[in-house]
């Protein structure tokens, strides 16, 4: 008998220690994920001191509204994901079923900021602010508006392919735990998702105001 719960022993201290590994490995990658963002924010940051009211213009001419709204949205998926995380942890047979329902929420959330983001995208085509020979913007800040535009697309697009395979996961997730209706193994994996989720969610928080809010209620047109 001693023997038998030395060996569960043993088997509960190697399953802290993959997860303290695959906790680790996932800041590890998030901290390079953080490197392939980092230089367009420095970009913008470095072209907004040597472009201000171009980029207070082009700033004002972006959608308010809509980058509220889907603000709104991503921090209701990071609820919905904390909500399938705390779920998945509860023992019972009703816990993978509900965490499953929570990971589709969140999901179902992610679909809908992508949906609103790909809305605000077809305006900007409309207004021609798509970088490129077909870019129109007021003269005098063409050329800084359409470097905005630049970091613009390229920020907005980089989040939206990362909430993208964020969104397939979590579905993934939510079939698996609905056919198995059985906490993932290793459950580990649903917090990694959980990690990767809400650090989406945050590379957002920052692009919404300097996208959004820095500039607009600058004079001027």
């Amino acid at each position: 008998m001693a023997q038998g719960q030395a060996r569960a022993g043993d088997v509960k201290v190697d399953e802290r220690r993959r997860r303290a590994a695959a906790r680790f490995g996932m800041w590890v990658f998030l901290a390079t994920e953080l490197m392939l963002f980092g230089p367009l924010f420095l970009g913008y940051v470095y072209a907004r001191t040597h472009f201000p009211a171009a980029f207070a213009a082009a700033s004002r001419h972006t959608d308010f509204w809509l980058g509220t709204i889907n603000t709104g949205v991503l921090l209701t998926s990071s609820m919905a994901m904390a909500l399938a995380l705390a779920a998945h942890e509860r023992a019972g047979p009703s816990a993978a079923r509900t965490a499953a329902r929570w990971l589709v929420l969140a999901a179902l959330l992610g679909i809908a900021f992508l949906v609103i983001k790909g809305t605000e995208y077809g305006h900007d085509w409309q207004h021609h602010w798509f970088p490129g020979p077909r870019f129109r913007f007021a003269p005098r800040y063409a050329g800084g508006a359409e470097l905005f535009y630049f970091l613009y697309f390229a920020l907005t697009g980089l989040h939206a392919l990362h909430l993208t395979i964020g969104v397939l996961i979590s579905l993934g997730f939510a079939l698996g735990l609905r056919l198995a209706a059985a906490p993932m193994r290793p459950p580990v994996r649903l917090e990694l998702l959980g990690l990767y989720w809400h650090f989406v969610d945050l590379i957002w928080i920052f692009l919404y105001p300097i996208l959004y809010l820095v500039g607009r209620s600058s004079a001027g047109g």
